[in-house]
């Protein structure tokens, strides 16, 4: 089995497991808001904060965010690998691509946690 650092997966396997759990959740989070706001008459600050004020929809969102990371960084790199033949290119643009996610998930959380 080859190792790869750059993979979050331990194998092709589990990068194909990891892809399809994080679609699942975006797709669910994604049909979630769709819904609230099609149910939701009329959407004001106040109702899009009490949404997002309870444990359960931060909780959610957050695994939303780890989702997006996850999703992004093995297809990301799935997309390098193939595309970008240099390897310092393709090292230099995984690396800025995961430090750009990595501060998603940190302006994410903190964003989520503070409302």
């Amino acid at each position: 089995m080859v190792k790869n650092a750059a993979t979050l997966g331990r194998s092709g396997v589990h990068d194909f497991v990891l892809l399809r759990a994080s679609a699942i959740v975006l797709a669910s989070y994604v049909l979630f808001l769709v819904g609230y706001l099609v149910l939701t008459p009329e959407l004001t600050f106040a109702t899009w904060q009490s949404l997002f004020s309870g444990t359960a929809m931060k909780v959610y969102t957050l695994l939303a965010l780890v989702a997006v990371l996850v999703h992004g960084w093995i297809g990301l790199w799935q997309v390098l690998t193939d595309y970008i033949k240099p390897v310092g290119l393709r090292a230099f643009l995984q690396f800025a691509i995961n430090l750009v996610l990595l501060a998603y998930l940190f302006a994410g959380v903190v964003i989520l946690w503070g409302v």
